[in-house]
């Protein structure tokens, strides 16, 4: 496996702040700091480890709720220098978690329902969260490019964080996307390449060009920098607990693109737990695919370990990965949780777009589509518990996949009279 070779690729040298080295999930293996995302002795991915030892629960709880109003007042927790808020960055996080009563009793929810909406984040997705991590990594590292491989919502958030940093970016994403997402990650001046192929082709090449010369300097956010990128999501779980005052919600539903979203959660949950900064009692974890493109549904359904790739065809192209990296653990933090993972057809995303839409004002993208529409089936399946505390997460902003809303539109023309008006119904 080839790994780039930077000038600073030692934890003696890098400034991550308690990130202490990489270790792996499946071995345990332990190496230092660096741009490498797989285990030398078994292959495994690995992920970052920590020394939370010199902590004290209540001082850090203080510290974190004076800190600002973005993920880097949770910088204690994270893979980065204590100032990373004084470098030029997005401030991505701290968005809003919506208490939706109107939607909780159109689903029969009576346990308190909340729709964490990171479509209030710069680029309105989640993804300024990981890419935030991604790019302190890319600075202690010492590359010069910012890179992904993408569905839509990454590629705009890599193009604009390298804008704001003084990056060059040049991002790679499959020729067919919503052209929303096209233009959002074009806007910001770096190089956006079009791949003839799904995001698993996308991904692949991408693989190719880290072990070649001419990726030289470059930090693909989620290949050789996936270790830091994946710990933004852990913010999301931060976030949550803090914003439900210090408390585990009992039931989140997640979506699952490459399945390092809901693991990081959980592993967020797990160090909360740890910190004692939340009392530690069950609570249960769902994924959520678009059955055109749910590898790991159908795994959890089947009773497998092994998620068997598939081809994707659905609307919800921001969750189009057939081959998800972290499909197995998906798997595992359900079942070991009591949760689930369940799909919806891309009729069912569309109703659950107008759903929340019509009851809460949030105009969710396909993903959050997924999330509500499997949210509405496990509760019908009598999976979810109503009576219990649940989260939903809408990952983006629904401005960025109009074509799945196509449909919608005036309720009526009419002249510009009162007598129009009435004819029309509208009195």
């Amino acid at each position: 496996m080839a790994v780039q070779t930077v000038a600073t690729t030692s934890d003696s040298t890098v400034d991550l702040g308690p990130a202490a080295a990489l270790s792996c999930r499946e071995c345990g293996h332990r190496v230092p700091l660096g741009p490498v995302f797989a285990c030398e002795e078994c292959f495994g991915p690995l992920e970052i480890a920590y020394d939370f030892s010199a902590y004290d629960t209540e001082e850090l709880r203080r510290r974190i709720e004076a800190g600002p109003a973005s993920i880097w007042r949770y910088a204690p927790l994270l893979p980065v220098p204590a100032d990373v808020a004084e470098k030029p960055n997005l401030n991505p996080g701290w968005t809003k978690l919506v208490k939706a009563d109107n939607l909780a009793r159109e689903l029969g929810v009576t346990g308190g329902l909340y729709v964490k909406d990171d479509s209030g984040n710069p680029t309105h997705s989640f993804k300024d969260r990981v890419v935030a991590q991604a790019l302190e990594a890319a600075r202690a590292f010492g590359f010069t490019t910012l890179s992904c491989s993408s569905t839509g919502n990454l590629a705009g958030a890599v193009g604009a964080a390298a804008a704001r940093a003084g990056f060059r970016s040049c991002v790679f994403i499959p020729h067919d996307l919503e052209q929303g997402k096209v233009v959002m990650a074009a806007v910001y001046g770096g190089e956006l390449v079009g791949i003839e192929g799904n995001y698993d082709d996308v991904n692949r090449f991408c693989s190719e060009l880290i072990g070649d010369p001419a990726g030289e300097g470059w930090g693909f956010v989620n290949v050789n920098l996936r270790p830091y990128y994946a710990e933004g999501s852990k913010t999301l779980a931060y976030e949550i607990c803090e914003q439900l005052g210090w408390r585990l919600p009992d039931q989140i539903v997640i979506p699952i693109a490459s399945g390092s979203q809901l693991t990081k959660i959980d592993k967020g949950l797990q160090e909360l737990i740890k910190l004692g900064l939340v009392e530690d009692r069950p609570y249960k974890i769902f994924g959520a695919q678009a059955e055109g493109c749910s590898p790991v549904s159908t795994a959890f359904k089947a009773g497998h370990d092994v998620v068997r790739p598939q081809k994707p065809d659905t609307i919800a192209k921001s969750l189009a990965i057939g081959n998800p990296a972290d499909g197995p653990y998906v798997l595992d933090v359900a079942r070991r949780t009591g949760g689930a993972v369940e799909d919806v057809t891309d009729a069912e995303i569309v109703d659950a777009i107008r759903l929340l839409a019509r009851t809460e004002g949030i105009f969710a993208e396909t993903a959050g589509g997924v999330t509500v529409g499997v949210t509405r089936k496990l509760l019908e399946a009598g999976l979810l518990d109503p009576a219990k505390t649940t989260v939903v997460l809408n990952t983006g902003d629904g401005l960025k996949t109009l074509d799945a809303v196509a449909g919608t539109g005036l309720t009526a023309t009419i002249r510009p009279t009162l007598d129009s008006f009435r004819e029309a119904g509208l009195a």
